[in-house]
């Protein structure tokens, strides 16, 4: 008896070490993909400007590559959440992990495929670069012989396609990730740990989008065609509005890091055990062991020794749709995805644009826009994310509390959010199109013209942008545009001077730099920003306990990943799209392709810019907080109803079972208990 009692004793202590070991690699491993996700899709956002140039193609139809990977997601997520809590939920998330990464290296393709990138430009080249070339752009009465590029159909420009279905695959990868993960972890873990485990999972993932925003600018700095180009000859730089970076190398990265991210999840059991339980009973399945959390559940099946036989797929199928009704029927489960639909429009049209916003308003190269956003705004979110499940933890806080937090943090964040409105600066003066040639007052979009008297007499094309950008501050979207009749060096560093009708002017090559009122306009922008990133994150962990505790415990993974399917199809894939148009109508110079038609947009008012895509933003939080309102009084009232009882059932134990719960109970505790059983208890 003693040898076998000992062995029992060794048995379960090796066991709960081996146990112990299994939660921790499944939190570093999911911690490790949450990263990788959030790096794929951070380098994702911040490559839309590249693409969109590289491709040609509108902030409309960029919208559309962008919300493919929501598309992605609506194609499996349904069934990968209800069916995949029933299957091996670890290796659900390892093939995951594998899709992503081959979604990622499709979306690099079409690079392989392009021929070199040939941004339009009145200017010839030479090949030889230090030879100094001479031109004489502005011919009086004559024609400019070889200043209009030959039409010359470029091989694959339709192969943005291949980005758009890369991206879809992308979504399709992630769908088991987010779902299958936390009921997975919420399943094994002490009720008190699940907010500072998801806290921490959370904090490690956001490190993924401020890597890939970061790798975005690195990549955003090296021409498309590097190693196979002579950088010497190129005329533009990062700054220019036709500077195309090498955006397939990032894809090339990010798939890589998601391909070694997915490998541990094929190595991890199917089920693990509840933290703080016997070795006795900890013999569950994945599927019986969901924890209670806040929600009053009966706890007999889950005590009970004995493993009921496992379901059919079958019979997982017949109680699919009773399963759906049952959980659409939770008043509160409805609020939070109308709640989170609202604001995930407004922030996924917010992030996807916000480089181009930073670049039109305050006028910097994306390059630097993006860098930016990785190493300021997102270290703030991290933060924020830290400090919610802290006082999640801290002050051991309800659904209630927990309610009050995430509505709080929105609110306050949405002020200074407003505050950005007025942080702005004048439109970049470019002669003919935002002020006249004269450079002393606004030109509205009827008296927009690009010819004056000074180039008259030039015949200059007026479909193609090629900035320079002359000694008096004003921007000329061509340097025949501009006058001049003669230039000097090669590459980069070529010049034109003098510009007609004044000797002593002279123009450079790119846009001109605003002024330092912008830039101190724009430090006060980012501080603001950085501060309304750590708010809003801080409500990120208490917004998910919400939801993990106001289901059943058998529909958690179900409702996870609706929540994900209807949140990121209807609030991921419009967005981009509807933003996009929105921007596109504030387009002053569209580029041209080479063999005709609108390319991408050059220049916007930036003004209009401001307005249109602020303005959207604030009319979604603003519905976003009526229904907060709901949200708040519902929860409220389901907490009143746990009270009336909790109450109801210390009266039973003090009169020995004698009272009945029906005949003699109160008419508000009958309606809260109908309440109670219709949806669920908090």
């Amino acid at each position: 008896v003693y040898h076998e009692c000992r062995e029992k004793y060794t048995r379960s202590q090796s066991f709960g070490i081996s146990s112990h070991f299994t939660k921790i690699m499944f939190l570093f491993s999911l911690s490790v993909v949450y990263f990788a996700k959030a790096l794929q899709g951070s380098y994702m956002k911040s490559s839309v400007t590249q693409i969109e140039r590289r491709f040609d193609i509108p902030s409309s139809l960029i919208g559309v590559i962008d919300g493919s990977f929501e598309i992605g997601n609506l194609l499996v997520i349904a069934f990968v959440s209800y069916f995949g809590a029933k299957l091996h939920r670890p290796r659900l998330i390892g093939g995951g992990c594998l899709i992503m990464a081959l979604g990622s290296f499709l979306t690099a393709l079409p690079h392989f495929f392009q021929g070199p990138y040939k941004y339009e430009t009145t200017i010839s080249h030479v090949s030889e670069t230090n030879v100094t070339e001479t031109i004489l752009p502005c011919l009086v009465n004559g024609s400019l012989p070889g200043k209009e590029p030959t039409c010359e159909k470029v091989a694959g420009s339709s192969l943005w396609v291949y980005v758009f279905l890369g991206n879809m695959l992308r979504g399709i990868g992630e769908t088991p990730v987010m779902p299958l993960g936390v009921s997975y972890l919420d399943d094994y873990a002490r009720e008190e740990n699940t907010a500072f485990y998801l806290a921490c999972i959370q904090t490690i993932g956001i490190l993924g989008p401020m890597f890939g925003f970061m790798l975005g600018s690195f990549c955003a700095k090296l021409y498309v065609d590097i190693g196979a180009v002579n950088l010497d000859i190129i005329s533009i730089t990062h700054k220019d509005s036709r500077w195309v970076g090498a955006w397939w190398l990032g894809f090339l990265v990010t798939g890589a890091v998601m391909l070694l991210a997915g490998i541990p999840f094929w190595f991890l059991p199917r089920s693990l055990h509840r933290q703080g339980e016997e070795p006795a009973t900890k013999n569950l399945e994945a599927t019986e062991g969901e924890q209670d959390g806040f929600i009053a559940a009966d706890s007999s099946n889950i005590l009970s020794s004995e493993k009921p036989a496992p379901a059919t797929m079958s019979a997982q199928v017949k109680d699919f749709l009773p399963s759906l009704r049952r959980l659409f029927s939770n008043t509160i489960y409805i609020l939070l995805i109308c709640t989170g639909l609202i604001q995930v429009n407004g922030f996924i049209g917010m992030i996807t644009f916000k480089p181009k916003y930073m670049e039109q308003t305050y006028g910097l190269p994306p390059s630097k826009a993006i860098f930016l956003i990785g190493i300021m705004n997102l270290p703030a979110v991290a933060l924020g994310i830290i400090m919610g499940g802290f006082m999640m933890k801290r002050f051991k806080l309800n659904v209630l509390g927990a309610a009050k937090i995430c509505i709080g943090a929105s609110f306050f964040s949405f002020i200074l959010l407003l505050s950005q409105y007025f942080l702005s600066c004048e439109n970049s003066a470019v002669a003919g199109l935002t002020v006249s040639y004269q450079g002393v007052q606004e030109v509205s979009y009827q008296q927009q013209s690009l010819l004056s008297q000074c180039n008259s007499v030039c015949s200059c094309s007026l479909r193609h942008w090629d900035p320079v950008c002359a000694s008096n501050g004003l921007t000329y979207t061509s340097p025949c545009l501009a006058g001049c009749q003669s230039y000097t060096g090669a590459g980069k560093e070529m010049v034109s001077c003098p510009a007609s009708g004044s000797v002593n002017r002279s123009v450079v090559l790119g846009q001109c730099p605003r002024d330092q009122a912008c830039e101190h306009m724009f430090k006060i922008y980012m501080g603001v920003s950085v501060i309304t990133a750590f708010i809003s994150a801080s409500g990120a962990t208490p917004g998910t306990i919400i939801l993990l505790r106001s289901i059943q415990p058998e529909l958690k993974s179900l409702a996870l990943g609706m929540q994900t399917l209807i949140v990121r199809t209807l609030g991921g894939i419009p967005p981009p799209i509807y933003f996009g148009a929105l921007i596109d109508r504030t387009c002053l110079k569209w580029g041209t392709k080479r063999c005709g038609g609108r390319g991408a947009c050059r220049l916007y008012d930036a003004h209009a810019f401001r307005t249109r895509f602020l303005g959207l933003i604030y009319g979604l939080y603003s519905l976003s907080y009526l229904l907060y309102g709901l949200l708040y009084n519902r929860l409220a009232h389901q907490q009143k109803c746990e009270a009336l009882q909790n109450q109801e059932k210390a009266m039973e134990q003090e009169d020995n079972g004698t009272a009945s719960s029906n005949g003699n109970a109160p008419l508000a505790f009958v309606k809260c208990k109908e309440d109670l059983h219709k949806e669920t208890t908090i």
